[in-house]
């Protein structure tokens, strides 16, 4: 089952993390099919999503995203568009909130 993983650092805090991700999980709801439940946590959250062919879940902590998404046999051909897609919504929510942590070089876990 390929899977994608995904890593972005900022400087939001949590309060504000969560309305990123609250924003993500609306739009991948409405943009992909997606259903998202969130459960909330003192130090993070976890926003879990699924729908035919793939789930996963987006770690939401203080100071970063991480982001897990299995993808069943199908999608899986199509696993370097999802994450190029996944990649962009986020890096865009993040450039919005103005509190990007500067990148270097592989962002993500398991990609260095």
């Amino acid at each position: 089952m390929p899977e994608i993983r995904i890593r972005r650092d900022h400087k939001l805090g949590l309060a504000s993390a969560r309305k990123i991700a609250w924003q993500w999980a609306e739009e991948v709801e409405q943009k992909f099919g997606m259903e998202c439940s969130v459960i909330e946590g003192e130090l993070s959250d976890t926003v879990e999503f699924k729908r035919a062919g793939v789930n996963g879940e987006l770690i939401v902590a203080p100071d970063h995203f991480d982001l897990v998404a299995r993808l069943g046999f199908l999608l899986g051909a199509f696993s370097k568009t999802i994450e190029r897609e996944i990649r962009a919504e986020l890096d865009t929510l993040l450039l919005k909130s103005g509190k990007a942590a500067p990148r270097k070089g592989a962002a993500d876990f398991g990609k260095e």
